[in-house]
């Protein structure tokens, strides 16, 4: 083979510089996809599964001093968060709640945070003032914890309006990551 031949095929099979540098952009994105849904189904593998199942029981005191039972909810969709008032995350995503509930109706979505591991009242008052919560805000307990299989802050689960689990998530969420999730069930 002449130095010639070497050359034509050896640049006939290399890339041109700027589509290397974008089918490498392209497969570092993809490698980031890969590793946050990996980290993200690895985190949920211990909530309640989200294959529609009937959510469990939810009643509790509200900050308010009423009650709030999700059995008579009725037929709306439902988000329920779980924060805990010293969760750095908690706090930066509660934001996205109130601004969550200014986007859908109540009548078309109950938004629901439970407070979990809190000490007083005052301090999960505190809380809610200071993130101008807009949502019923309920004192949870350890039993409730339990039941919904809540192990990190935030933990939240969408339901859809027979109150069965359509999607979860734990960590911080975006709005439009709490809206996308609760507008493809209603």
């Amino acid at each position: 083979m002449s130095k010639s031949d070497t050359s034509a095929s050896s640049s006939a099979t290399s890339l041109p510089s700027g589509w290397r540098k974008y089918s490498s952009l392209l497969l570092n994105a993809v490698l980031l996809l890969i590793a946050f849904f990996g980290v993200s189904a690895f985190q949920a593998r211990g909530m309640l599964s989200a294959d529609r199942q009937s959510a469990p029981d939810l009643r509790a005191e509200t900050l308010q001093g009423t009650y709030f039972d999700l059995a008579e909810v009725g037929d709306r969709a439902t988000l329920v968060y779980f924060f805990a008032p010293w969760c750095t995350y908690c706090a930066l995503s509660s934001d996205n709640l109130v601004r969550l509930r200014r986007l859908r109706d109540e009548s078309d979505l109950q938004i629901v945070a439970v407070a979990l591991d809190w000490k007083t009242v005052a301090e999960v008052s505190d809380y809610a003032q200071k993130h101008e919560l807009n949502i019923p805000v309920l004192l949870g307990d350890a039993n409730i914890m339990r039941e919904w299989k809540v192990y990190g802050f935030p933990t939240y689960y969408v339901l859809d309006s027979k109150q069965q689990v359509t999607k979860r998530d734990i960590g911080y969420s975006t709005q439009l990551g709490l809206w996308w999730r609760s507008w493809i069930i209603s």
